[in-house]
Parts: structure tokens; sequence; C-alpha cells
């Protein structure tokens, strides 16, 4: 059973891609009946709609499946945008884009063999150095604006730091003590707003036959 009016979202609270997709859902206002998932149980309902089995997934009321978080952004911010994530005080919507497929292609794989040493060939102290300088350069980025393309918070802000939170949670302490005092002030202050509060609302996983919660949250 879903909601008769609602996309619904299948998603996995701890996920930086669908934190982002979250993230965008409620910058938007757009209201999709979210679906908290066990990714080690998957729902036959979300594989049905997407057999990949990652989240997040959003299928729409017209049976339409968006399977990539930044393809979820871009539906939520196009249909509402009263933050003006699409139009950065610097720069165009190309130019974050860009940005997000450079932490997406070449910083999340980096991020995954410093987190989980185990499961990749190579030093993991390898891999935080490399990771390490595409934070220097969000670094450089903040410098006079705050965020990462501008004073106001945009798609990159928004899509970019669930994974340089992850990041950071690795080694904390590592982490504070290198010198992107910029990035330390963006970071805190993207996780201790109210928009990224509602975000990371805690639920309980979604059984199938019945509604999801109605997100975001009032």
């Amino acid at each position: 059973m879903q909601h008769p009016t609602l996309p619904v979202l299948y998603s996995f609270r701890r996920c930086p891609y669908a934190m982002r997709a979250r993230l965008a859902v409620a910058a938007s206002g757009e209201r999709c009946e979210l679906r908290e998932v066990v990714l080690k149980n998957k729902p036959a309902e979300m594989l049905a709609a997407s057999p990949k089995g990652t989240v997040p997934v959003l299928v729409l009321a017209n049976a339409t499946v968006l399977e990539q978080s930044l393809d979820i952004m871009l539906w939520a911010l196009r249909r509402n945008d009263p933050l003006r994530w699409l139009e950065p005080d610097a720069g165009t919507l190309e130019d974050m884009l860009a940005l997000v497929a450079e932490c997406d292609d070449h910083f999340k794989p980096q991020l995954d063999r410093y987190k989980y040493p185990a499961r990749f060939e190579g030093s993991s102290a390898d891999a935080r150095e490399t990771g390490g300088r595409f934070l220097l350069q969000l670094e450089a980025r903040l410098a006079g604006s705050g965020q990462l393309f501008g004073a106001r918070a945009s798609l990159a802000d928004a899509a970019v730091m669930p994974f340089v939170r992850q990041f950071a949670m690795v080694d904390p302490a590592w982490f504070e003590s290198q010198p992107w005092p910029l990035l330390h002030v963006w970071l805190t202050g993207w996780t201790a707003s109210p928009l990224f509060e509602r975000a990371m609302r805690k639920y309980a996983p979604w059984t199938p036959g019945e509604i999801g919660v109605v997100y975001p949250p009032a």
C-alpha cells in the first residue's frame, strides 16, 4: 500500500547519497512518502522499481523511477527552489554539477578506501592523502564566501557535504587537526542546521503493506 498521491522515496538514513536527496527534497518542500529500508533486507517493492538495489530511489506517481541521488535532487529543486539552490551566487549550475561529479567520481572512491581499508588494496593513508587534496580545493572555494559557490548555500554544498562528513567521521581528531579552518566551519554549520536535523530524523524501517511517513516532516 502507498500514499495515493505522493511519490515514494526509498531511503537509508546513514547513506550519503540518500542524505543529499533528502536534503534537497526538504529544501524544496516537495512532499513524498518516505520508506526507510534495511539494506540487509531490501523490500521487494524497491527492487521491482530499481533492480540495482541501492538507495535512494524515487518512484513518481506516473511510475517514472529516478535511481540516482543527483536526479532526485534536481527533480525536487526544479519543481520548487525557494532557497535558490540551482541559482548560485557565483558560477553556474553546470559548474556545480562538475564539482559534484568530481566528488562522486574521484573523492568518493578515496573515501571508501580510507574508511574500509580491508576491502581494498593499497594504503588507507594514501587514500586519506588523496582525498585530502579534494578537501583542500573545497577550502580554497570557501575563502571569502562561506559556501562552495558564493555566500548562499547551493545544490553543490548539499550534494558534497554528506561525503565530507563521512570522511571527517573516520578519524575526527585527525580531521580537526588539518589546516582547513573554513571547511571545518562549513561542515559544522551544515550539520548543526535545522535543515540537516530534519533530513536526519530517525524513522522506523518501513513495513511492506503499510504507508510510509510523509516527508519532509512538518
